[in-house]
Order: C-alpha cells, then sequence, then structure tokens
C-alpha cells in the first residue's frame, strides 16, 4: 500500500513504478486491481486476525464446558478472569458451541455437486413439474371430506413443460388423480413430437414419477439428460414453479375450474396460446415467448403524444399523435385480454 500511495504522489505509471521498485508488472496490476475492488483493507489486512485466539484456548473453554456443564458463559468469563485469563462472554459462547476436531471437508467444493444447466438456444432444456388444480366440487376449504382426496372431481393434476430460454409453454396433460411414471414419460413424448425434436436437458423436482430408474431409462433411450432439483431449494426450479404460479393467478383462479375434461383441456389451450403469442415477459425483455422461439422482434409503429417533442430522422411524422386503447379478449375471457393502441379518428 505504501507503494502504491508512492507511486499516486511521483505521478509514475505501472511501468516506472515497476522498474523502480524491481517488480513485475502483473504484481502491480493485480495490487491495483484488488485496491478498485475490495478497497485498501484488502492490501493492509493481515494473514491472519490478530485477535485470533490460539486453538488450545478453545480447548480449556470445552474441557470447562465438559466439566460443568450447568455453568453458564458470563460465569465461565469471571472464573477465566480470576485466574488471569481475560476472555468475553460471547467469545466464550462462540468456542463452546464450535465443534471440537479437524474441521469437515467442505462438501460445496465437489464442481459435480451443484452443476448447473445452461440453456443454449430453444428447445435445449425443458423444465417439468406436476401441480394440483383444485376444481369448483372441493379441495379448496380446509374441512373433511373435502381436504383429503387429491383427485377428481376435487382437483384436477396438471403436468407443464417449460422452455428455458424461450420461457414458452411447450405443453401440459391434465390427470384425474397423481399420475404416474410411465403416464408422464407418455406425455413428455407427445410433447416431443409436437415440438419436432427432444430436448438436450430435463430439469424435474425429484417426484416418485421422475426419480426412478423407469423415467431415467426413458430419458437414456431418447438422449435426453436428466437433471434434478435440490430437495428443500425450490429456487433449483424456480422456472417451471413461477410458470405455474402465473398459470394459477392469471388463468385458474380467474374462473370456476370445470369438473369436465375437455373444458379443462380448453381453458389451458386458450391461455398456452395468449401465453406464447400475445404476454411479454419480463425476463426476455418484454418479448414473447413466440418471438424469442422463432428469433424475430415485432416491429411496432411508435406512437408520440407529444407535439413538441423532436423527432429523429427515420420519424416521418412530428410529435401529437393521437390514439385510442382497444382491448379485446381470447373468446371473452377477461383473463386474456389483447391490449392495442389505434389512431383516434
Amino acid at each position: 500500500m505504501r507503494l502504491l500511495q508512492l507511486r499516486a504522489a511521483r505521478g509514475w505509471n505501472l511501468e516506472k513504478t515497476a522498474r523502480v521498485f524491481l517488480l513485475d508488472l502483473q504484481t502491480l496490476q493485480s495490487w491495483m486491481r484488488r485496491l478498485d475492488e475490495h478497497g485498501e483493507r484488502q492490501l493492509i489486512r493481515t494473514v491472519e486476525p490478530v485477535n485470533r485466539y490460539p486453538d488450545f484456548v478453545r480447548n480449556l473453554v470445552r474441557q470447562l464446558k465438559c466439566l460443568f456443564p450447568t455453568m453458564g458463559c458470563e460465569r465461565m468469563a469471571r472464573v477465566f478472569a480470576r485466574v488471569g485469563l481475560f476472555l468475553a462472554a460471547t467469545t466464550i459462547r462462540r468456542m463452546a458451541s464450535e465443534k471440537a476436531g479437524p474441521p469437515e471437508p467442505d462438501t460445496d467444493a465437489n464442481p459435480r455437486r451443484h452443476r448447473r444447466v445452461v440453456a443454449k438456444y430453444p428447445g435445449h432444456t425443458w423444465h417439468v413439474d406436476l401441480t394440483a388444480v383444485p376444481t369448483r366440487a372441493g379441495f379448496w376449504v380446509p374441512w373433511f371430506p373435502f381436504s383429503l382426496p387429491q383427485r377428481w372431481p376435487f382437483c384436477w393434476w396438471v403436468a407443464v413443460v417449460v422452455d428455458q430460454v424461450s420461457r414458452a409453454f411447450v405443453g401440459f396433460a391434465i390427470f384425474s388423480q397423481l399420475p404416474s411414471s410411465d403416464q408422464v414419460q407418455s406425455f413428455l413424448d407427445r410433447a416431443i413430437r409436437t415440438n419436432g425434436q427432444a430436448p438436450h436437458y430435463v430439469v424435474t423436482d425429484k417426484g416418485v414419477q421422475f426419480w426412478c430408474r423407469s423415467f431415467k431409462c426413458w430419458c437414456k433411450r431418447r438422449g435426453i439428460r436428466p437433471r434434478y432439483g435440490a430437495v428443500g431449494e425450490p429456487a433449483s426450479i424456480a422456472i417451471v414453479e413461477r410458470f405455474i404460479r402465473s398459470m394459477k393467478y392469471e388463468c385458474l383462479r380467474c374462473l370456476l375450474v370445470p369438473l369436465s375434461l375437455p373444458a379443462m383441456r380448453r381453458e389451458l389451450d386458450l391461455y398456452a396460446s395468449w401465453y406464447n403469442t400475445r404476454r411479454p415477459h419480463m425476463a426476455l425483455g418484454g418479448k414473447t415467448p413466440r418471438e424469442v422461439h422463432e428469433g424475430r422482434t415485432a416491429r411496432r409503429r411508435r406512437f408520440e403524444p407529444r407535439p413538441k417533442w423532436p423527432h429523429g430522422i427515420r420519424r416521418r411524422r412530428a410529435g401529437g399523435d393521437k390514439f385510442r386503447l382497444d382491448v379485446s379478449y381470447v373468446e371473452g375471457r377477461k383473463h386474456l385480454p389483447v391490449i392495442k393502441l389505434r389512431h383516434a379518428a
């Protein structure tokens, strides 16, 4: 740090500083990078903190705690102070709570444990999950008998497939009860035929339908590599979970979920079409999944209501546009709007 301060006072560049102090140029560049990113404390701190107690002090604290387990940290601090060792009660509490013995190996250092799947193009990675959708017949009240059976007519089980890159709603299947692994595999076969190609990765949770020998063999036969989310970490399958939340809030909770299978399939078909073609996605920069999947951007004429706003060369008309809001709905569904702006007459 003193060398860098002297360099700044003299106004030297890195080459002259390295030549004067007989240092390597890469060493000075490393010092400057650490100084810019972490500040001065990164260069003047010691290798080991000066307030760190030796290990034998920890052993003394653990030994006294083992001999007198009912003795509190405040009392232990006073006992040590009477014999000449001054420790704070918080320090004793921390030492007593630490595990004895050598530190455990860092399991997170294994590079194969937390590997992330990186999708490179639309259709490269699919996210698959199951969710229960309560119907009008029950499962939405907490009392018996409607709270027990998670099957039709109290709820539908819906399997969904979401593409990671385009966030497109690839396909869905509706089941009257919790599906088996064979039923999920048949649904994915239909989604592959509809899409035209199989994905390279399939990301799921560790449900009984996916975490089994049958599903892994099915993936191997089709050249798919299954990947599983970590148990207890919802963020590992966040893409499909976020889509399920959107599907429920934007569609299924805005209507009375039908008891008829064709009617239920019709509602999800309309939502899938609206979601892929009309709904702008925040993660896609305002594009729709269909635009990202096809690699295009819809050209939209810009409206400028400010009459005195300066217009660019590409803009043929000046400001002062007057327009009206035109809202339509997909087959009369109020929860599936199609919003447009049209010039006022």
